[in-house]
């Protein structure tokens, strides 16, 4: 499984959900590839879920893997209950 976290610019927002997705992953014993990517560099990549905050929703909403919004990026909580979420629905 691959995994794409995301943001507007640079890698600060994507290096973070990174960070708290691999840990919530580990802690779970569920193996996947996370890569944090800025949206330029983002597009044309094949990923299974997207982890980005809400206010991209308008540049993902075409797009075909399952897409997962973060309204409080720093809500541990809520990444894991939806990233979670988005795992077992593919599985």
């Amino acid at each position: 499984m691959v995994i794409a976290t995301l943001c507007g610019m640079g890698f600060g927002t994507s290096m973070m959900l990174k960070l708290f997705i691999d840990d919530i992953l580990k802690v779970e014993g569920i193996k996947a590839e996370i890569n944090p990517w800025d949206l330029g560099s983002f597009k044309g990549n094949k990923v299974d879920i997207v982890v980005a905050p809400i206010d991209m929703e308008s540049h993902l909403r075409d797009y075909t893997a399952k897409v997962v919004y973060i309204n409080n990026l720093v809500d541990k909580a809520e990444i894991k209950e939806k990233v979670l979420a988005a795992i077992r629905e593919l599985s």
